[in-house]
């Protein structure tokens, strides 16, 4: 099962919110529902982000189909759903780039963007599993921090594709799975995709991260990314910044899977982009019980910038980048 597609002229997507405890589809035939959908975190993950712009696209461009500026409008409000990350965009206006040739090239395009993002995950995920049994041998253990898996993508992952294609070379010894926040989306997600895929797994309590790699149970650190600026600076969810500042204090690599689409050349740095701060009940309650004093001030950042010189390297579908060693996006340094 897809993590998100089209069906019957509908947005089809894995109610991501429900996991692990119920596995169900959510269908959407509105825009708004999508944009609603993509706030509450029912559809997330960089790369699933890219296939709901497109498809948003698609699905607005049949709803007003004679009314450009309709379905422009509507594109808008997808692309401002979630600022940080910049696949959601970069579908939206992938797709959009197609308006002037009706509505089924809109789509035909969004459905490219569905089948590209398989092959390209299988193919990132190919080479930083190459590239890690080369760099340190096997089998290795893994910590990770999110969900950078299936139920990011369409199919198959960034961070946790680099964890199956370990596992398909008898590479891979363990995975250390940190909570997340928010919403505990490794706790809930990750942990959840690595008993499916019958992977020897420990969840780890975020704030013991860095304790993992301190103690050398972690040979290496592999995350997804929600954009890397040109610089080779990474944003991803909040708790990464620390976890590689620990990789470097441990000795251990740190290394970023993610597709080409998520380096954003336009932006020279991760001080740049705009953070996504999210609502206060995330932090004061869980499962609707308070866990705070009513009217406790909070910060509720979503993601954090990784700096290059701490990232070891950068894999995608086409290249290996050191961003640590010099090497850059915009530098198409390959490998």
């Amino acid at each position: 099962m897809r993590t998100i597609d089209w069906r019957d002229g509908r947005v089809v997507a894995i109610e991501q919110t429900r996991l692990p405890h119920d596995r169900v589809l959510v269908e959407i035939d509105t825009v708004e529902d999508l944009v609603s959908a993509i706030k509450r975190l029912a559809i997330r993950g960089a790369p699933a982000l890219g296939a709901a712009g497109a498809l948003g696209t698609a699905l607005a461009a049949r709803l007003y189909a004679g009314d450009p500026a309709a379905v422009r409008s509507a594109a808008a409000a997808l692309r401002a759903a979630r600022p940080t990350a910049v696949n959601l965009a970069w579908g939206v206006d992938r797709a959009l780039a197609r308006l002037g040739q009706g509505p089924e090239a809109v789509l035909a395009e969004a459905l490219a963007v569905l089948q590209e993002d398989v092959e390209c995950n299988r193919a990132l995920s190919e080479r930083g599993a190459r590239w890690l049994t080369e760099s340190l041998g096997g089998p290795l253990a893994i910590q990770t921090h999110c969900n950078a898996g299936a139920l990011a993508c369409v199919e198959w992952g960034t961070a946790l594709g680099v964890v199956r294609s370990l596992r398909e070379r008898d590479a891979l010894r363990h995975v250390y799975a940190a909570e997340t926040r928010p919403l505990l989306q490794g706790a809930r997600l990750t942990s959840w995709e690595l008993a499916d895929m019958k992977v020897p797994h420990t969840l780890v309590v975020d704030s013991a991260s860095a304790s993992v790699l301190a103690r050398g149970l972690a040979d290496a650190v592999v995350v997804g990314a929600d954009r890397i600026a040109a610089n080779g600076d990474v944003v991803n969810k909040v708790g990464t910044f620390p976890l590689a500042l620990a990789a470097a204090h441990a000795g251990a690599p740190m290394v970023v899977a993610a597709p080409e689409s998520t380096i954003d050349l336009a932006t020279p740095t991760g001080a740049e982009v705009e953070i996504e701060i999210r609502g206060s009940d995330e932090v004061t309650r869980w499962g609707g019980v308070p866990v705070a004093l009513a009217g406790t001030d909070t910060l509720n950042y979503a993601f954090d910038v990784t700096p290059a010189a701490l990232v070891t390297a950068i894999v995608t579908e086409r290249r290996i980048i050191l961003p640590s060693a010099g090497g850059r996006p915009d530098d198409r340094y390959e490998r």
